[in-house]
């Protein structure tokens, strides 16, 4: 600090190349985020990915209900087979 300089001057000149700095850093990252924007395809290739994503989210939820009512099927022919099974022990032990 100079002899001359007020306290308060000295702090906002501070203050003042801390900003410049923030400012130059915050170029610099928007810079590469604009980079690396362009070489995703920017906000057409994210609005693409979530429409994709929609749509395999969608057909996630179907799959899965049309597993489940092949499970609730399957459950069903076993507990026929089940039955069957029963009915041929039995006829069995009657002969």
């Amino acid at each position: 600090m100079s002899s001359g300089e007020k306290p308060e001057f000295e702090a906002l000149a501070e203050l003042e190349d801390v900003l410049r700095q923030v400012t130059g850093e915050l170029s610099a990252w928007r810079r590469r985020a604009q980079r690396a924007e362009a070489a995703l395809g920017g906000d057409r290739d994210i609005l693409a990915a979530k429409e994709r994503l929609a749509a395999l989210e969608a057909e996630n939820r179907e799959l899965r209900a049309r597993l489940g009512a092949a499970r609730g099927r399957l459950e069903e022919l076993l507990k026929r087979l089940q039955f069957l099974e029963e009915q041929v022990a039995v006829e069995e032990q009657v002969r």
